[in-house]
């Protein structure tokens, strides 16, 4: 069978970085509009950005010392159950080499809000993308730099059409990743408000689904079907432009839709995708020789692999998505060692999420409402931590959500997640559940506008 790559879908990709279209989720081609820009058309600089402004309450409960765990208060900052924020500030320019050479292109782009990217940084502002592709190989494209890798559907969209305000459990905290410190970090206990000892005590940005390296990929159709792949190594190290370590992470990505009808972003289809990540990290797990120099400094195998659907075809989409994860389980922004327990101890006890596993999977749905600006959002999430060991969490919410668009730029998201944290194997008041009863409902309002 002969297969040709689609110049339709990249003609669309401009277009839908910079969001000129209407800002909904869809099943789009992620790799190959973020990672390409229309041959022969495209300028050499557009400048794009987008600004999100949120509020968002947290109603959780204190334990019975009055004290509250991350869950139960809002990020980054995790002072306080309440705060408005300007939670996304983020401004770029892309753009190729035509008329000199329209087979080059590069994305460039930076945050200026205030997030898990900023928060933990030496600085207010942080690079999260600048990479350069080369479109000379019919049927492998390679990319290099900073940018997305080719992973779970809800970090590799573009956020800025994200039909939710918060990440689901299972991508938050099995996806999101967070790097510990070279040596070993004391969990920071419950704390009283106004909070004074900060409880994220991480001190490195979040790997925002991004990592340093190059990218193999292209999308090829034959009829009404796209299959796209991409293959890519890279180091590892979230945000970070060096590396840490000799190690490198290595993605798998593949995808294969069936297209209803459009371009873009608001391509309407049948979406089946998986992907897979195998990597190392480096760190002090066992507590030996605590910030001493000649400490034992060990790696530890990091795992992640998903799969899932996605349907549109309005005024409905339905996605699905199944997520799994061996080693270096993260469990909260309290403990940057990844163990549950304040004492550090054995790396291969049951506390400790270096060697734990993890799962989890959401089902999402929306409803456009004919002839007018609102949609309708629910979705569901489980994710399981530490599975199988004795202090193995649940996490389930139930997220509400709608949505109204101004324009096909501006938009708000109004939210509601009704939330439940479970030590499994552990009663009421017992054991985990001690701080984590009470874990309640958030509220959140945000609003987003592309430039």
């Amino acid at each position: 069978m002969h297969m040709t790559i689609k110049k339709t879908l990249i003609a669309a990709a401009t277009a839908a970085a910079l969001g000129s279209l209407h800002t909904t989720a869809s099943a789009a081609d992620w790799v190959m509009l973020q990672g390409t820009e229309p041959v022969g058309t495209s300028s050499r600089a557009e400048v794009w950005g987008f600004i999100q402004t949120q509020y968002q309450k947290n109603t959780s409960d204190p334990n019975a010392s009055n004290q509250y765990i991350p869950n139960k208060l809002v990020g980054p900052q995790l002072t306080s159950q309440e705060q408005f924020n300007v939670n996304r500030a983020r401004i770029g320019v892309r753009g190729a080499g035509f008329p000199l050479d329209d087979k080059v292109n590069y994305f460039l782009l930076a945050e200026f809000g205030k997030n898990a990217i900023t928060e933990s940084s030496s600085g207010s502002t942080h690079v999260t993308d600048a990479s350069i592709t080369l479109n000379h190989i019919p049927g492998a494209r390679i990319r290099t730099g900073l940018f997305k890798y080719p992973g779970a559907e809800e970090g590799l969209q573009a956020i800025h059409v994200f039909d939710y305000v918060n990440f689901t459990n299972v991508t938050n905290q099995l996806m999101l990743e967070r790097f510990s410190s070279t040596y070993y970090g004391a969990n920071v206990p419950p704390q009283t408000l106004p909070v004074v000892n900060s409880l994220n005590a991480f001190n490195r940005p979040v790997g925002a689904f991004r990592d340093v390296g190059i990218q193999i990929f292209d999308a090829f159709t034959l009829d009404n079907w796209e299959a796209t792949y991409a293959v890519m190594i890279g180091n590892g190290n979230g945000l970070n432009f060096g590396d840490n370590d000799s190690n490198k992470d290595t993605y798998l990505y593949l995808a294969a839709e069936k297209i209803f009808s459009g371009t873009g972003p608001l391509r309407e289809g049948l979406k089946f995708f998986a992907w897979s990540q195998n990597g190392k990290r480096t760190f002090n797990g066992d507590n030996s020789a605590i910030g001493i120099n000649g400490a034992v400094v060990e790696e530890y195998d990091r795992k992640r692999s998903g799969l899932g659907v996605k349907y549109l075809a309005r005024p409905f989409r339905v996605t699905a998505e199944y997520m799994k994860g061996k080693g270096m389980i993260w469990n909260g922004p309290d403990k940057p060692s990844f163990a549950l327990t304040t004492g550090g101890g054995n790396p291969n006890a049951d506390d400790n999420g270096i060697f734990a596993e993890a799962s989890g999977y959401y089902l999402d749905g929306g409803w456009y409402i004919p002839s007018s600006n609102w949609e309708l959002d629910l979705r569901y999430d489980i994710y399981h931590r530490l599975e199988g060991r004795t202090n193995e969490l649940e996490f389930k919410t139930i997220t509400y959500g709608a949505q109204y668009h101004f324009n096909r730029k501006t938009r708000v998201a109004i939210n509601y997640e009704d939330i439940s944290a479970t030590a499994v194997n552990f009663g009421a008041l017992a054991g985990p559940n001690i701080n984590l009863d009470g874990v309640s409902g958030v509220y959140s309002v945000q609003l987003t506008h592309i430039f």
